[in-house]
């Protein structure tokens, strides 16, 4: 079996192995594509390599029903074992909680906000204090990838989507969907077989912006700029 192998010598402690952890459970769902993890330590993680194929419209249909399993295989509670899980290369709080509104404000909004300059904050402010409102009907915990940009989703040569680098937890699974849209590169084809699959809550549309404020909250700390602006702009779509 080829390899592939990441390494970072100044890693926060426990980063490859919450990693390694991710993919092992993702993995366990046998819903999508996951890379074996082949050794883990403090420094390093070693996978399965992934040789790279085509993205056509028959994959990425083909992923939409696979993730829409892997969400129905669900998670004992929203957050995760850890407390602290990753997002790149970011900390994240990921204790568990029994609902997922709260869980959403207190540990994927709040731990975020520095990046945004306080005279900008009321947006986001709104949107926690009006949390319950905005979340839509109650779900349990889907078994999400966390990070569900295209890029950590590959195609090999026979047409089989691999799911790579994710935030592992117990979380909505509009999470999942509305980060897919973000940024672009999955087609019409996987959110029909998605829904067709696993039929998202009326009203979903409403909420893209909602899921959307953690990842972008994410690049506003990392990046700074433009991602600032678009945080602030989801957030004032329900003030």
């Amino acid at each position: 079996m080829n390899t592939y192998r990441k390494s970072d010598a100044h890693a926060p402690p426990d980063f490859f192995a919450v990693e390694a952890a991710g993919l092992d459970w993702l993995r366990a769902a046998k819903a999508v594509a996951v890379p074996r993890v082949v050794s883990v330590g403090d420094d390093h993680i070693e996978l399965e390599r992934i040789d790279h194929g085509p993205w056509t419209p028959k994959v990425d249909e083909r992923f939409g029903r696979e993730l829409a399993r892997l969400h129905a295989a669900g998670a004992p509670t929203f957050g995760g074992d850890n407390a602290t899980a990753f997002i790149g290369p970011l900390p994240m709080p990921n204790e568990p909680r029994a609902v997922w509104p709260s869980f959403y404000a207190e540990q994927r909004i709040i731990p975020f906000l520095p990046a945004i300059p306080s005279e900008h904050r009321a947006p986001f402010e709104h949107v926690i204090a009006r949390i319950d409102e905005l979340a839509g009907p109650p779900e349990p915990p889907a078994r999400i990838h966390g990070d569900l940009w295209r890029g950590n989703v590959l195609s090999d040569p026979g047409g089989t989507p691999w799911a790579i680098d994710p935030a592992a937890h117990g979380g909505h699974r509009e999470t999942d969907l509305a980060m897919m849209r973000l940024f672009g590169g999955f087609g019409l084809h996987s959110f029909a077989a998605y829904d067709e699959a696993f039929p998202v809550a009326d009203g979903w549309e409403d909420r893209i912006a909602l899921h959307q404020l953690h990842p972008l909250l994410v690049h506003a700390t990392l990046y700074g700029g433009t991602y600032v602006e678009s945080a602030i702009a989801a957030a004032g779509r329900y003030a």
